[in-house]
């Protein structure tokens, strides 16, 4: 580009530097030189490509506080992708689990290891945890931090198909998972031994001592403070270093999409017991009283996200066919006389399949809780429908009152004579056509005995049944 062309001012005839001449000639060439020179760098610097985020401040973050499900794992991908996008950004995951179910972890894991973006997992707030699967990724980000007052550990596997393990299943359930948290320990560069220790033997620790066996980097009393401790941080992202540019970085929050809240939410054995039982409650509201719809429709809804439920959390197949045989039996004690043993027998049975129908560890916050949530809720349900079959069966054994039979045993008065050839009397507020097997006379008193389609059989009142 010419100096003319962006100073005109100074190059036209008689104007500027030109009046100088030759001084002026000089000046006005080492002008358009030293102009040009910055110009040219301004422009080389303009062209240089914007840096990664990692660079720059700014950090995408999400929170884990709960269970690790399938809606976690998305949760995570769309996470990463959405960081990437931002010019590889760092994203923060604030972690707070219990557990979860073993092939979300194993999915977040590999996610994680195979990350374009560097990836720091924070246990916070203080007083959280990264208990058993929580472990596992704790352990296999690119920074691992903790606040004061957390804990990690805990990891050692259970059955997730139905019932105890065998012996040698249970063996290589284990030598697997021990082999899958060293390996990750060992790629991180962090206390393999520990890691080993926390699978076969359920050790857990607190955040002083995972800093002192390297277990994690390091532990920041909240996000802020932590963002600051690795600034300027180096991590191996893809084989190559990669310096850290977080403090006072500006936070990127992202949140579950309304579907995987709906799946992270139902995803605990508590929600799920109570899904099941306020939609076998809905149902059984809806058949004994039919037309109230809602009851119906919240039933039908309820039972089916437990079936969406059931779908992610391990299910036993002792405790389903126990939480059968309990609904079967409640549903036949409506129907047979028993003196209330089918629904006692009912009740039991469906108490202890909802207590072990999702297998899920004993030390873990991830099962049903008896005292707190199952006991009151089988509870209740077990007392309305105590009320209902009582009803049913008194209203079973009562005579009908209601339609053409509920004239049985009504007295009326004859409006003509009777005998077996017919005649008329009034009862209940009509006129019906009637016959008896004895002559009455009008006007006496007489009481329905049966009926034969639209015809009365009466008898005559005895004066002294009056």
């Amino acid at each position: 580009m010419r100096f003319s062309t962006l100073f005109p001012r100074f190059c036209r005839p008689g104007r500027g530097l030109r009046k100088y001449s030759p001084q002026g000639r000089s000046l006005d060439v080492r002008l358009r030189r030293a102009l040009t020179a910055v110009l040219a760098a301004v422009l080389l610097f303009s062209s240089v490509q914007e840096p990664d985020s990692a660079t720059r401040n700014a950090v995408h973050r999400m929170v884990i506080n709960g269970t690790i499900n399938p809606a976690t794992s998305d949760f995570l991908r769309k996470s990463i992708e959405a960081a990437r996008q931002d010019g590889r950004a760092p994203l923060l995951i604030e972690l707070d689990t219990p557990g979860g179910i073993l092939v979300s972890t194993q999915n977040m894991v590999e996610q994680i290891l195979n990350s374009p973006v560097p990836i720091v997992v924070f246990v916070s707030p203080k007083g959280a945890r990264a208990a058993s699967a929580g472990t596992f990724i704790l352990m296999s980000a690119h920074v691992a931090a903790m606040a004061p007052g957390t804990r990690v550990g805990a990891a050692h596997p259970v059955s997730a198909g139905g019932g105890e393990m065998g012996k040698d299943m249970a063996a290589k359930v284990e030598e697997d998972t021990a082999a899958f948290i060293a390996s990750i320990a060992k790629q991180r560069g962090r206390n393999a031994e520990w890691a080993v220790s926390a699978v076969r033997e359920s050790k857990a620790i607190t955040d002083d001592e995972a800093l002192k066996l390297n277990v994690v980097d390091l532990v920041a009393a909240n996000t802020k403070a932590l963002l600051g401790l690795i600034d300027g941080k180096t991590v191996k992202l893809d084989g190559e270093d990669l310096t850290l540019r977080t403090k006072d970085a500006k936070l990127v929050t992202h949140e579950m999409s309304f579907i995987n809240r709906i799946i992270d939410t139902i995803s605990h054995p508590n929600i799920a017991v109570l899904l099941f039982l306020g939609g076998l409650l809905g149902l059984y509201v809806e058949f004994t009283q039919p037309g109230l719809i809602f009851p119906g429709v919240a039933g039908v809804l309820s039972i089916i996200l437990f079936g969406l439920a059931a779908e992610v959390l391990p299910m036993n197949s002792a405790g389903f066919l126990l939480v059968l045989l309990g609904v079967v039996l409640l549903v036949a004690e409506v129907f047979v006389t028993s003196f209330g043993l089918l629904f006692t027998g009912g009740i039991i049975s469906l108490t202890l399949g909802l207590l072990i129908v999702f297998d899920t560890p004993a030390e873990s916050d991830l099962r049903v809780s008896f005292w707190s949530v199952l006991f009151p809720a089988v509870l209740g349900v077990s007392l309305f429908g105590g009320v209902v079959a009582y009803g049913v069966t008194r209203s079973l054994l009562r005579p009908q009152r209601s339609g053409i039979e509920g004239f049985i045993g009504t007295r009326g008065e004859a409006r003509s004579d009777l005998s077996t050839g017919g005649g008329k009397v009034f009862i209940v507020g009509e006129w019906w056509d009637a016959v008896s097997e004895e002559h009455i006379q009008t006007g006496e008193p007489i009481e329905v005995i049966g009926l034969d389609g639209m015809v009365l059989n009466v008898k005559k009142v005895k004066e002294d049944s009056k």
